[in-house]
């Protein structure tokens, strides 16, 4: 049994790597006896030309070499153990290496890793390195994104391809988004239940390896251009989107796996050491904190290993600028199942060298006990913040229906200011408010349109009676469920998509918007769509009069951020301090006096005027006044008299984007429209 140097990472190169005389793989498994690599011939996938018994270390490394383990041979896993309630050993399946960075499926419907030709020329190429305070994400589908798009050729629509087409790219830059965040891409399969309904994963949050890109989105020219060809699609995506100043951010999905619950398909890890791979009592019965069958477990070493292996790949190999990572607490439980926020693995991601300046985003929460952990994450991660949605929704949304059924909303504006102003009561002092991932809507619940459409979901195009997807939407129909052509609700209705846009986007933190958000895609009420690769998902690039507005709006809240270095703080302000980068607030209430105790909690006096003064480090002094008024009434207020302010100019008013550019003196009086907003730029004086 060879013996490995101890000086020497016991874990390094997992996987196949070439050599002079071919190609060796090495395989972690620290339950099997017996692991066995099997090549096949070039023209049958399914017959095994090679087989070589691997050899392991005192690390529980498997490795061996064969001169045909070269770029584009095919190949599986056969691994022999014990039998007992926490493994599943099959010396019969063909399993896939873990660390495969190709994968093909046999006309059978059985998957082959392959050697994967890693070679691309990026023709220098770099990634964009976009500062966080200027990051702008936009979550969107590799797919759907151009499937509709008829300037794209018919081929490349729905493809790596067709999202780094020109007017694809043309669009991103002209909405003045800085960061495209990718559903999942890693290469996954529809979960067996679904395949017996005749549905599909669409969303593709059911990973089956963690380095090889989803084939199905690539050209149907590179699904069959032979090695490499999907992959080189891929980087070339990147390599364009870069190269027009783009970022991409890719959603993982390493909290499971698609080997599904103990009687779901064995691919993988649990052919290779199921014991160690996931989380399970003594009895075998799987710990699951995802609420999809299994849950990796990051308690072990192996585990750990392996996420970081794949983030490097993707972050150095295909220069991916940042992941968002989905069901995050999971990544931080311990051997006890608890979170910790100083796990290892955690840790590692924002420490490890390979990784510097690589944008991390949690999803902080998971289904577990102890699940929700928004805002305890440490140092470099972004995290979104649900709360921040929440709140968001309900001043513009539930407040209002419930204003108008009970003569008056139930609270007042405090909840809403702690979350314009970059929620410090959810993050650390030292971590700022770049920590928040400010969001209204994602993939999973209501687009934006239907927020203010739809009382209730609408799935019962899911196949589960409608009982999948949250009953807790926070949203508001105005009135009707669904389309409408009662102009008032219409009317209505698109002042609040308004409203939430403009929180969004003039709020401190780090705004995330939802493909289609930004012209009212709607999904017809169904909040939970990720059964459904149609047009039902797809963005669509034909739009009616009143989305193109809206879209210019879009345009125009994302300029206004981009150009106010005060709404866009790095550090919480200290009060009595100067903080660099920084944002200096000072809040009043429709009068123009200082707020008191009752003008933040009271439920009739929703109005508000935040005063944003910048502390510049690396851009000049800036000034805005931000106007909120969540009451559907008209309401006069007395603009804030203000050391330093000599005057206010108009910048945006949501109640009408067509309105002209005033300049108003301090103290002087304006009308606000009902539920509305404005944002002005401070003049000094």
């Amino acid at each position: 049994m060879p013996v490995t140097d101890p000086t020497v990472d016991p874990l390094r190169n997992l996987g196949v790597r070439a050599t002079p005389t071919g190609g060796a793989l090495r395989v972690w498994s620290a339950s099997a006896t017996a692991i066995e690599l099997c090549i096949y011939g070039s023209k049958d996938p399914n017959w095994v030309a090679e087989s070589i018994p691997l050899q392991k270390d005192d690390h529980d490394v498997w490795s061996g070499t064969s001169p045909n383990l070269v770029a584009g041979t095919r190949y599986s896993l056969r691994a022999s153990g014990p039998t007992g309630p926490t493994h599943t050993f099959d010396p019969n399946l063909h399993l896939i290496d873990p660390y495969a960075r190709g994968l093909a499926r046999t006309s059978s419907g059985d998957w082959r890793c392959y050697v994967q030709d890693d070679a691309f020329d990026w023709a220098g190429a770099t990634k964009p390195n976009v500062p966080l305070d200027h990051t702008v994400l936009y979550e969107a589908h590799a797919k759907g994104i151009s499937k509709l798009n008829p300037a794209v050729p018919e081929e490349l629509r729905g493809t790596y391809a067709g999202l780094a087409h020109d007017t694809a790219i043309d669009y991103l830059k002209d909405l003045g988004v800085t960061t495209i965040e990718l559903l999942p891409v890693h290469q996954f399969v529809s979960e067996q239940r679904l395949i017996l309904q005749g549905l599909s994963n669409y969303w593709g949050y059911n990973t089956l390896n963690f380095f090889t890109p989803h084939a199905a989105y690539a050209s149907r020219e590179a699904q069959f251009g032979g090695t490499g060809a999907v992959l080189r699609e891929f980087k070339g995506m990147v390599k364009l989107l870069h190269e027009a100043g783009l970022e991409v951010v890719l959603d993982v999905v390493y909290n499971h796996t698609a080997e599904e619950s103990k009687t779901g398909p064995t691919t993988s890890l649990r052919g290779l050491d199921n014991a160690s791979y996931y989380r399970q009592d003594a009895d075998g019965n799987y710990t699951d904190v995802t609420g999809c069958g299994n849950t990796v477990n990051f308690a072990h070493p192996a585990a750990q290993r392996l996420v970081l292996d794949s983030l490097r790949y993707w972050a150095n190999e295909v220069q991916i600028d940042g992941f968002r990572f989905d069901l995050a607490a999971t990544l931080g439980r311990d051997e006890h199942g608890e979170f910790d926020a100083k796990h290892p693995l955690l840790e590692a991601i924002t420490s490890d060298p390979e990784l510097q300046a690589v944008k991390m985003i949690a999803e902080p929460w998971d289904i577990g006990t102890g699940g929700w952990q928004v805002g305890n994450f440490q140092g470099p991660w972004s995290e979104w913040n649900d709360d921040y949605r929440d709140r968001s929704r309900n001043f513009w949304l539930t407040d209002i229906g419930a204003a108008r059924t009970n003569g008056v909303a139930p609270i007042g504006i405090g909840q809403l200011a702690s979350k314009l102003s970059g929620s410090a009561g959810v993050f650390s002092q030292e971590r700022g408010p770049l920590a928040s991932v400010n969001f209204v809507t994602a993939h999973d619940g209501f687009t934006l349109a239907d927020l203010t459409a739809y009382n209730q979901k609408h799935n019962l195009g899911n196949g589960e009676n409608n009982r999948d997807g949250t009953d807790n939407n926070h949203s508001f129909n105005y009135g009707i469920e669904g389309p409408t052509h009662d102009a008032t609700i219409l009317s209505a209705r698109e002042k609040a998509i308004r409203n939430l846009l403009g929180t969004l986007l003039l709020s401190a933190g780090l705004p995330m918007i939802t493909a289609g958000d930004e012209f009212g895609r709607s999904q017809r009420g169904n909040n939970n769509a990720y059964c459904h690769d149609s047009d039902l998902t797809w963005l669509p690039w034909e739009r009616e009069d009143w989305q193109d507005e809206l879209l210019l709006i879009s345009q125009k809240l994302l300029r206004l951020r981009r150009t106010n270095p005060a709404l866009r703080p790095i550090r919480f302000g200290i009060f009595g301090e100067t903080v660099p980068s920084a944002t200096q607030m000072d809040w009043f209430n429709k009068d123009g006096l200082s707020m008191s105790i009752e003008d933040w909690d009271s439920p009739n006096e929703r109005t508000l005027q935040y005063l944003a003064a910048s502390t510049p480090e690396f851009e000049e002094f800036n000034r805005i006044l931000l106007i909120v008024h969540g009451l559907e009434a008209v309401e006069t207020v007395r603009l804030p008299e203000h050391e330093g302010v000599a005057s206010y100019e108009l910048l945006w008013n949501s109640a009408d984007d067509h309105a002209a550019v005033n300049t108003h003196t301090p103290g002087s009086k304006l009308i606000l429209a009902p539920a509305s907003m404005q944002l002005f730029l401070a003049h000094p004086s």
